[in-house]
């Protein structure tokens, strides 16, 4: 029998007093790979701060549980302590911490015991070759003088130490080459096993191609309109999105 991890239920959400989502239900079961996909303004991104409890989304109805828990009201720092991580389209740069630094922290808080330094820095150079990424990034501030790609891959890295329950992808691809979409894919694949699942927002199939998700939702207008297994990936990009507005 399939383990729920993530429940949403009838969510309802506005920002700056206007209403973004507007009845959305969504239920990711461990061992999954779902993909949110929409044009821009559809409620992707509003959809990915509301499950990590962004302070600037309200929801005005419905729930979201997390292990059978109803997290709802929970701070952000609470929901990231049960499990669930955000990789963010734009990662900030944060002077004056460093790479290494802020993954020890987010293992310590994340898992409650104590980090042993070694064991730790083995697994963290293992973590950046699998990536193709200079172990000396582990010792700079964090993504500050970073490209694009290594901004990224250095989401995928920390996604990998934290080891979430959730991993949720905000367009991880946007702004990758062919060849680091495929380095990025590959620290997704190793992260993926039967007691986590992992939740990709895109507007696009890029990433897609190196990974085989199990259901793929279409997003309009705040709400999922259409859910399909990886084929409606081809229906996306043969009809786009506007063959879907009559489902809204």
């Amino acid at each position: 029998m399939l383990e729920k991890l993530l429940e949403i239920n009838d969510i309802h959400a506005e920002a700056d007093k206007k209403e973004i989502l507007k009845g959305l239900n969504l239920t990711v079961n461990k061992g999954e790979i779902h993909v949110i996909m929409g044009p821009n303004g559809a409620g992707k991104s509003t959809l990915m701060n509301v499950i990590m409890g962004h302070p600037k989304y309200k929801v005005t109805n419905g729930s979201i549980d997390f292990e059978g828990e109803n997290i709802t009201e929970l701070k952000t720092n609470e929901r990231a302590k049960k499990g669930i991580f955000l990789s963010f389209q734009n990662p900030e740069e944060v002077p004056g911490i460093t790479v290494e630094s802020l993954l020890r922290s987010a293992r310590t808080e994340s898992t409650g015991k104590p980090i042993k330094l070694l064991a730790f820095r083995r697994e963290l150079k293992e973590k950046m070759a699998l990536l193709e990424m200079n172990e000396s990034y582990a010792e700079r501030y964090l993504n500050v003088g970073f490209s694009g790609g290594e901004k990224k891959k250095n989401e995928i890295i920390q996604m990998l130490m934290i080891n979430p329950k959730l991993a949720i992808l905000d367009e991880t691809d946007s702004g990758l080459d062919v060849d680091a979409v495929k380095i990025v894919s590959k620290g997704i694949s190793e992260f993926k096993n039967e007691n986590n699942s992992i939740l990709i927002i895109t507007h696009n199939s890029k990433i897609l191609q190196y990974l085989k998700p199990d259901f793929v939702h279409v997003l309009l207008d705040g709400k999922i309109v259409k859910t399909g297994d990886a084929s409606l990936m081809n229906e996306i990009n043969t009809k786009g999105f506007a063959s879907f507005r009559e489902m809204v």
